[in-house]
């Protein structure tokens, strides 16, 4: 199975190129899926662990993969609702 695929590469060398950068992709596909799968806490992987995970976030610590400039404020209403809550 291999053999033949070896002696395409052989005959047609542009392939080559080719087969490197979609393999480069998909590792790199790969890998950003078990990182996000990870670390971010909007993937739940055990439901019945912690049914609301969204309830222990920081909202101080940045939770997309790039953030430029973010400056947090809490928002009034929302601190007003908490605060009726509890």
């Amino acid at each position: 199975m291999y053999g033949g695929f070896f002696q395409l590469l052989k005959k047609k060398k542009e392939l080559i190129p080719l087969i490197g950068f979609v393999g480069f992709a998909a590792v790199g596909a790969a890998t950003a899926s078990i990182y996000f799968l990870l670390t971010k806490p909007d993937v739940i992987l055990n439901k019945r662990g912690n049914p609301e995970p969204w309830e222990t976030l920081d909202p101080s610590k940045p939770q997309k993969l790039i953030t430029i400039n973010q400056q947090w404020k809490p928002v009034e209403e929302l601190e007003l609702v908490k605060k009726l809550t509890k």
